[in-house]
This record gives structure tokens, C-alpha cells and sequence, in this order.
């Protein structure tokens, strides 16, 4: 058993998550959900994909899902910045339960998302592969969909709305005025027959936009460019 799967280090990451993070951030900003129906018969493992514009992101996607789907959920971070000075590596491990994700493609830990979803660890994963910088919704990467595709295991769609707003990119700290932020819960996907992963992957992108457009609409040429971290 390692950090991943043990009770005990969950417990000491409930605190962190729930007993800090969550009231922290649920103070800066004002949080609704809207889907719960959705995800009522979720079990793990999945894999959430979600819309990435803000370093609010995970903690309200950690902080809105029920704990009972939450306590074992892993984000996947960038190697190349969060796991590259020890101590933001400590405390990325700590309030995320975070693995490693090369986003150039280099390969270096190559088969460690399949693992965790063959211990049943559920994966939190940003397609765009970094924060829009002007929080209009990039292109989803086909990784997450060809992840999903080789393990049988469930995609769960998940909108940001409003995060952008409420910290940009670029910024430290949420502004001021407690800026609303909506987190949208779809119903898992699973890739159909015949469907390659980039198809999958441009039908989950999809979903995200139309979960995000329940409460917001975004631009039309949301999915044209977007510059990433």
C-alpha cells in the first residue's frame, strides 16, 4: 500500500483538504454545484475531466465532488513545475494527492495513470494540459479519452464556471468580492464503439462546453487556440 491507497494517509489528507483547504477557498469565492444527480451512482475509479483556466480548479473540483468519491482522487500536476522544487512537491502530495504528468510528452513516467485506475485510484486530469490565459476553453488532448479507452473506466465531466474571473492566471490570490464560481457535474462517459480516442476526446471537450453553457455561455471560438502554461 502507498500514499495513494492508504487509509491512513487519507485521513491526514482529509484534514488538509476539508479542514483547510475546502473552507479556505469556499470563503474566497461563492461556490454552487450543480449535477449532484449525476454522479449520485458514481463509483471509483473514474477519471475527471475538466475545463483548466485557474489555480482554483482542483481545490473545487476536490472540494465540491462528495468525499466518498473524493478521498483517494488523484490530480494529475505538471512535472516540469510542481514536482520540480521539493517543497511545492510536499505540498502538492499533501492537499492533491498528486502524480506526475510529463506535458511534453517525454514519457518519463509513462504508465503510472493506468496503474492508479487499476488500484481503483480516481484521476483528476486537465485535457487542455495547462490554464487558459484567457479563460476561454482550448483544445482537449485525446490523453485522458485514450486513458479512459485502455482501462474501460468512466470519464466524468466536470465544468469550471467562473474560476477565471475569480483568479486569472497570473494572479496569487482570488480577488476581492467573493466572485461566484459554478461547478458543473455531468454524467460519466465511456468511449462507444468504433470511436477512436481523438473523437472521445473532441465528444468529452463537447460536453464540458455544454455543461459550462447551463450557466454561462462561452464564446464560439472556445475551442480555437489557446496558449497553456
Amino acid at each position: 500500500m502507498d500514499r495513494f491507497t492508504s487509509p491512513g494517509v487519507a485521513r491526514v489528507r482529509k484534514v488538509a483538504q476539508r479542514g483547510m483547504l475546502k473552507p479556505l477557498v469556499w470563503r474566497l469565492v461563492r461556490v454552487t454545484t450543480k449535477g449532484e444527480e449525476d454522479i449520485k451512482d458514481l463509483d471509483a475509479p473514474f477519471i475527471v475531466v475538466a475545463n483548466h483556466s485557474s489555480h482554483l480548479d482542483a481545490p473545487l473540483v476536490i472540494g465540491a465532488l462528495p468525499y466518498r468519491l473524493a478521498r483517494y482522487l488523484a490530480a494529475g500536476a505538471a512535472a516540469d513545475y510542481f514536482f520540480d522544487v521539493q517543497w511545492r512537491k510536499w505540498l502538492t502530495t499533501l492537499f492533491f494527492n498528486a502524480f506526475a504528468i510529463e506535458r511534453n510528452s517525454e514519457g518519463k513516467r509513462g504508465g503510472s495513470s493506468k496503474a492508479l485506475l487499476e488500484r481503483k485510484v480516481p484521476l483528476l486530469i486537465f485535457p487542455e494540459g495547462g490554464r487558459s490565459k484567457t479563460g476561454v476553453m482550448g483544445r482537449f488532448k485525446p490523453g485522458a479519452a485514450a486513458l479512459s479507452m485502455a482501462t474501460k473506466v468512466p470519464c466524468l465531466p466536470i465544468a469550471l464556471v467562473g474560476a477565471s474571473a475569480a483568479m486569472p492566471r497570473g494572479v496569487s490570490w482570488p480577488k476581492r468580492g467573493r466572485y461566484p464560481v459554478t461547478v458543473v457535474f455531468g454524467a460519466p462517459m465511456l468511449a462507444e464503439a468504433g470511436e477512436t480516442a481523438d473523437n472521445f476526446s473532441t465528444r468529452l471537450a463537447a460536453e464540458v462546453r455544454r455543461l459550462h453553457e447551463t450557466v454561462s455561455p462561452m464564446p464560439a471560438h472556445s475551442q480555437k487556440g489557446t496558449a497553456h502554461d
